[in-house]
């Protein structure tokens, strides 16, 4: 299973913006961003004026890291969002917010996209009471993931129950903290998805 294994907090510093790749750490002062907010490398400190192709490019990386998703995938993601009816951009981050990890993460099961990455390729779920290890695994309307009985009382979920009690999930999704699992209950609205990504700016790289 193919994914990024360098420093993540380098990401956020090439994008020029926190990306909150870390967790509960990219909101304490040990964030790496607020500590040195120039790109990486050697001529980091100097920022260069960006053309439209340097806009798009950007965007549709942000996007991507956001949800740790590497770079082929990411444009199958996009190919497949072009042959959905309605706005190309919307239905690619539908696609993409409908990723069982990233679902994991709404739930408030693991503190980033990453961390659910790594649990669920773990085993430690199941989607309509079977096992899946699959973070990219797509859920659909009407889809339960849960963690799995045999799974709940290990000291990582021991630390989860405690903060599902006060978590908020999307309106898309229901939560049930007591019997650690959740369910989607429709497909989310732009409204409802990260509103600081520029779909427009992904769909016209790929349009190029």
């Amino acid at each position: 299973m193919a994914r990024y294994t360098e420093a993540v907090c380098r990401l956020c510093r090439r994008e020029g913006l926190k990306l909150f790749l870390k967790g509960g750490r990219c909101y304490t002062k040990k964030c790496s961003f607020e500590r040195r907010p120039t790109p990486p490398g050697q001529h980091g400190v100097r920022r260069r004026k960006v053309g439209d192709y340097g806009l798009q490019l950007r965007e549709k990386q942000k996007v991507r890291r956001v949800y740790g998703v590497l770079e082929k995938q990411f444009r199958n993601y996009f190919i497949e969002a072009t042959r959905q009816s309605g706005v190309t951009g919307e239905a690619l981050l539908r696609t993409l917010e409908l990723r069982l990890d990233n679902i994991v993460f709404r739930l408030g099961f693991a503190p980033s996209r990453a961390a659910a990455r790594q649990i669920v390729a773990h085993g430690h779920f199941a989607v309509n009471g079977v096992a899946s290890n699959v973070p990219s695994y797509r859920l659909k309307v009407g889809d339960r993931v849960e963690v799995r009985v045999s799974h709940r009382e290990r000291e990582l979920f021991k630390v989860v129950k405690e903060t599902l009690r006060s978590h908020q999930a999307p309106d898309w999704l229901t939560l049930d903290p007591a019997n650690f699992s959740g369910s989607v209950q429709a497909l989310p609205r732009r409204d409802q998805m990260p509103l600081d990504f520029n779909e427009q700016l992904v769909v016209e790289y790929y349009s190029r």
